[in-house]
């Protein structure tokens, strides 16, 4: 079935079925979900990266054309993809919150030491943490060959120096199934004051794995992303150790 016919009959498209040339799939407000079942993609290791890039405009090394003169231009300021710590003051961490059909709960992130395991409960590991925003970012692996073990999985996004800066940088949290393309979720979205974002959240829906689109935006952290989803865990204050 075309797209068109999908149109033709008046059903909406669940999502978009990605490109040959780009091999993706972005998952938007009007197409917000995936199933990874029906796309043959719920076993192996599920990678999911976080990336991110500044704004050139935030460190002073653009020059701003006129605003009559190229409008469009300044819609949407420029961006680079290699910095330093010097450039942009800003430490972008990835995490998850967990829940297995056993009951048990918990959250998997750099802050506290909380790195997982992607052989043994809770079946989702971060393989380290990128505090200057790298190339390769930080990456977290979910082994789906216990995905009859997994209720759901929150993916969320969270600044960890406590300095809002989501509308200085560009993040964007890729995942990369075990078959068919891969998955983009795009915080585009200008919420300056934000310090955490729930980006996406994978759940077991009457036996299918589907990936749906959060992007959420809070102005605290943890605690209040587990509010917002009623996780009901108990959260204290942590620390990285220095570098």
């Amino acid at each position: 079935m075309g797209f068109l016919d999908g149109l033709w009959r008046g059903r909406e498209v669940d999502f978009d079925s990605g490109s040959a040339a780009t091999n993706a799939i972005e998952l938007t407000k009007r197409h917000h979900y995936v199933s990874l079942t029906k796309q043959q993609a719920a076993s192996g290791h599920l990678r999911v990266n976080l990336s991110w890039r500044m704004r050139t405009s935030d460190i002073g090394g653009s020059q701003r054309e006129s605003l009559l003169r190229h409008p469009l231009k300044a819609l949407r300021p420029p961006e680079v993809m290699g910095h330093s710590q010097s450039m942009v003051n800003v430490d972008l961490d990835l995490g998850c919150l967990y829940e297995l059909t056993d009951g048990s709960k918990g959250v998997v992130q750099p802050l506290g030491g909380y790195f997982g395991d992607v052989n043994a409960p809770p079946y989702v590991k971060l393989s380290g943490d990128d505090r200057f925003g790298s190339g390769s970012g930080e990456d977290m692996y979910i082994n789906l060959d216990h995905r009859e073990q997994i209720k759901r999985l929150l993916v969320f996004v969270y600044i960890y120096d406590q300095t809002p800066a989501f509308d200085r940088t560009h993040a964007i949290v890729t995942l990369y199934p075990s078959n068919g393309p891969r998955i983009e979720i795009h915080l585009d979205e200008r919420h300056p004051q934000a310090r955490s974002c729930a980006v996406v959240m994978i759940e077991n829906v009457r036996k299918e794995l589907v990936v749906r689109r959060e992007v959420k935006f809070v102005y605290g952290f943890q605690a209040e992303l587990d509010r917002l989803y009623g996780w009901g865990l108990q959260w204290g204050r942590g620390y990285k150790t220095k570098v």
